[in-house]
């Protein structure tokens, strides 16, 4: 059965096939000019062990928090 979850930054992924979920990395955000815009948040998702099959994921504390609740199966 798929389960598909939204993508912070749009598009879709199937939370059936995800094999393993690597640790939330938080970074600073640079706006254009390279000026401090806050902190911005990533997780690595991967479909299948081999590289090519990794997939970051991008987005703000809460939207990150809320799309690794979705792919353990917990309500966001």
């Amino acid at each position: 059965m798929q389960r598909w979850i939204r993508l912070p930054q749009g598009g879709f992924i199937d939370a059936s096939k995800v094999v393993f979920i690597g640790r939330i990395e938080s970074f600073a955000k640079l706006d254009e000019e390279g000026n401090a815009a806050g902190m911005e948040y990533s997780v690595a998702v991967g479909t299948n062990l081999g590289r090519d099959s990794h997939t970051k994921i991008y987005g703000s504390k809460d939207e990150i928090s809320a799309f690794v609740k979705s792919l353990l199966g917990q309500t966001a």
